[in-house]
């Protein structure tokens, strides 16, 4: 992985399940469960995953940069303008962040540091 490069985008789901079966089906991905609430992909060209939720789908894509220094980043992106919508927090792999950009998009940052 390569520091400021896109290396995962995570989509959002009202039924796992589902969503796995119509992926697998039509497209063969294959996924990887991590408890009742997640699941990643890889087959797919990118690896990703699918989040469960119960609010309203909008626009259900994140996208996820990767950078090994998570606070070195993170304080780029507050100095330009950018806000944190979710403070750093660890997951099975690693860390990561959520920000905002000038526009208003949402965007993850995460490292395996």
């Amino acid at each position: 992985m390569k520091n400021n490069q896109i290396s995962y985008i995570e989509l959002t789901a009202h039924d796992l399940e589902s969503t796995k079966d119509f992926y697998k089906t039509i497209f063969g991905w294959k996924f990887t469960d991590y408890g009742t609430e997640y699941t990643s992909f890889s087959e797919s060209g990118v690896h990703g995953g699918f989040k469960i939720t119960d609010d309203k789908i909008v626009n259900g894509i994140l996208v996820v940069l990767y950078h090994e220094d998570l606070s070195a980043i993170k304080e780029k992106i507050v100095a330009a303008g950018g806000k944190i919508s979710v403070d750093i927090f660890t997951f099975p792999g690693g860390s990561r962040f959520h920000f905002m950009d000038p526009s208003g998009n949402e965007l993850a940052v995460w490292s395996d540091q």
